[in-house]
Formats: C-alpha cells, sequence, structure tokens
C-alpha cells in the first residue's frame, strides 16, 4: 500500500458512515464509564474467584474484551459462536451454534456475555445448552437489553444499558457484517436524509 493509498483510507474511515446518517445512542466514554462499573459489581459478586466468561460470538467481542479488563478476578475465557440473524435486522428464531467450547465447564462458575437480549430466543437455547454441562452457577451479562421484543421469558443478570425497540449497531454490534467497528452505540440510516 502506498503512501497515497493510506491516506485515502484514512479519509474514508473517518466518514464512515456519514455523519449525517447516524444518530449516537451511547458515547464511547458512556459506555466505558457503564462497562466499569460492571467489572465492579461483577468482581465482587464472584470474589476470590475463579470464573468462566464465555462470550458469545460474534457481537460481544468487543464488549467482553473490555468487560474482561475490568473484572480483577481470575477469568478464563470461552468463546461460543451463534448464528439467529443472517443478514437480516430480525431473529430467524432458529440458533445455530457455529464454535462450540473449548474446554469443559462442568462444576464452574460461568458467566455469559451477550450483546443483546431481545426476543430472549437466542439467549434461552444458550442457557439450555451450558446448563446440560453442569455448571456450578450460570449467569448472564447482556451489553444492551431490549425487553420489549421478549418472545419468552430471559432475564439478564448484569445489563449495560436498557434500550427501546430500535436497531442498534457499533461497538461490536453489526448490520450484515458492517458497523462493528464503530467506537459507539448508534443508529444508522442508510439514507442520510432518515434515521430509522
Amino acid at each position: 500500500m502506498t503512501a497515497e493509498d493510506s491516506l485515502a483510507t484514512r479519509s474514508v474511515m473517518r466518514d464512515y458512515p456519514p455523519a449525517s446518517a447516524v444518530r449516537t445512542l451511547y458515547s464511547p466514554e458512556a459506555i466505558a464509564a457503564r462497562v466499569k462499573e460492571l467489572g465492579r459489581q461483577i468482581s465482587a459478586d464472584y470474589a476470590g474467584g475463579p470464573l468462566v466468561l464465555i462470550c458469545v460470538l460474534k457481537g460481544s467481542f468487543m464488549f467482553a474484551a473490555d468487560l474482561v479488563r475490568a473484572i480483577s478476578l481470575p477469568v478464563r475465557i470461552e468463546f461460543l459462536g451463534v448464528q439467529s440473524y443472517g443478514s437480516g435486522t430480525e431473529s430467524t428464531g432458529a440458533v445455530q451454534i457455529i464454535q462450540d467450547l473449548t474446554q469443559p465447564i462442568e462444576n464452574e462458575d460461568v458467566l455469559v456475555v451477550e450483546d443483546i437480549v431481545d426476543t430472549g430466543l437466542t439467549i434461552a437455547y444458550i442457557l439450555s445448552l451450558l446448563r446440560a454441562r453442569n455448571t456450578k452457577s450460570l449467569r448472564i451479562c447482556a451489553l444492551l437489553d431490549k425487553p420489549s421484543r421478549r418472545r419468552v421469558e430471559a432475564v439478564a443478570d448484569y445489563v449495560g444499558f436498557t434500550v427501546e425497540d430500535k436497531f442498534i449497531v457499533g461497538y461490536g454490534l453489526d448490520h450484515a457484517q458492517e458497523y462493528r467497528n464503530l467506537p459507539g452505540l448508534v443508529r444508522v440510516a442508510r439514507d442520510p436524509a432518515v434515521i430509522p
């Protein structure tokens, strides 16, 4: 890549997405402050540790990375890949495990880190799957909770932010694999004149 190419790439990223198409819901600073609060609460609740933190891919990877650094306990990290949205904005209701854990979690305190709990279908499936592995305890930490969308009962033990029924991207959350790299949580319009 030439110096000119590099400058052109940086210029495009500064305008990605165009500022007129974005409504920021939570700034990077607000997210960082809330993640630190969650980390302190989790550290107190699991005092003495250790803790197994399961990051649900892909949406929660940024949140999990920041959260684990805010937890002052011995933590083992596992990754669980699931898919329920495809490329749309509505959950299909059919949850697929596309990447399983690498180590057993039997008799372990387990904290599932999820990007968003909305219909409850995905997290209910994950909890059912993990309960069958005989954990010592099993809790949920969700960056976002959208209770107005519930189709099955699901309660997160730790919640970053409770939000309205709007489609949100950024900070790991995507639309058709785009926008994960935005530093805040935002609503984005394809047409800059209209924020969804």
